[in-house]
């Protein structure tokens, strides 16, 4: 079995297996070789690193990494895929297959604290949740290349005053430099979901590009910014539980840093939102 054997055999093996796409683990499989070939290439993985994967499949992507990689953790949360996976990708001895929830690995503790790069398909039904713990969990990762549905890779790569931009922006660029790095028609699918998607590379920062006294108040800023966003930046954090400033405080904080009370969360870049963290927490 040659390189990328399953992307041309992706049905033949389904239907080998009896194996239907799951609609509650939201899985799609890629059958485009050169999509395959542009995931892997944008993630920089070489011989020397670990891959860590996020829902394998039936190891179509898998294949490309375990030749490019020198180890490959896939994590699969779904039960009736791991002796798919174990056919499948049995010929290489780089790959270990791991049956269990992405949201629940301690990635650190599987990969030995060894530095990797994450690269997935993730599914749509819970891409944001998955990102958005990754980062948080300052897990010691160089860069995640991910598939995501084009909509998600719009938001995760915005700029300010773009209907786009929001919370998950915001903290994309306070861990990482990202950039939507090809798109992806749903015919490249096997079966087509109904969106188009996008590969988006994510090279993670030793140090984040701002300086804040306190991360977690930032945050909270940041989620009761867009909680409701059509409100004026005053109005949305002083109805927000999460921040439990008052209205008055937060008005002269906005003065401080230079912005009119009229302004929208939308239109502020991370390092204003840092500044504003600082200034309420002083």
């Amino acid at each position: 079995m040659s390189e990328g054997y399953l992307v041309d055999n992706t049905k033949a093996v389904m239907n080998k297996y009896g194996f239907t796409a799951s609609k509650r683990f939201g899985q799609n499989f890629i059958k485009d070789r050169k999509v395959l070939e542009d995931i892997v290439s944008a993630s920089g993985l070489d011989k020397t690193e670990t891959a860590v994967e996020i829902g394998p499949g039936i190891g179509v992507l898998t294949e490309f990494l375990a030749e490019s990689a020198k180890k490959v953790y896939a994590v699969e949360v779904d039960r009736k895929l791991i002796p798919i996976l174990q056919d499948t990708l049995g010929r290489y001895d780089n790959v270990e297959i791991i049956n269990q929830d992405i949201m629940k690995t301690d990635l650190t503790a599987l990969t030995d604290g060894e530095p990797f790069r994450i690269v997935a398909n993730l599914p749509y039904y819970i891409t944001t949740p998955i990102i958005m713990s990754l980062l948080e969990t300052h897990v010691p990762c160089k860069s995640m290349t991910v598939m995501v549905q084009k909509e998600v890779g719009e938001r995760m790569t915005a700029s300010p005053k773009n209907k786009s931009y929001g919370a998950l922006t915001l903290a994309v660029n306070y861990y990482s430099e990202a950039e939507i790095v090809r798109k992806v028609p749903a015919g490249c699918f096997i079966p087509a979901p109904k969106i188009d998607s996008v590969v988006v590379n994510m090279r993670l920062h030793k140090e984040p590009p701002v300086k804040v006294k306190d991360e977690r108040l930032l945050f909270s800023i940041i989620r009761g910014a867009f909680n409701q966003r059509r409100k004026t930046l005053v109005n949305a954090l002083s109805g927000y539980a999460g921040v439990n400033i008052s209205k008055e405080r937060i008005a002269e904080a906005i003065d401080d840093i230079g912005l009119k009370r009229a302004t929208r969360g939308e239109e502020l870049s991370l390092k204003q939102f840092a500044d504003l963290a600082d200034i309420l927490i002083s």
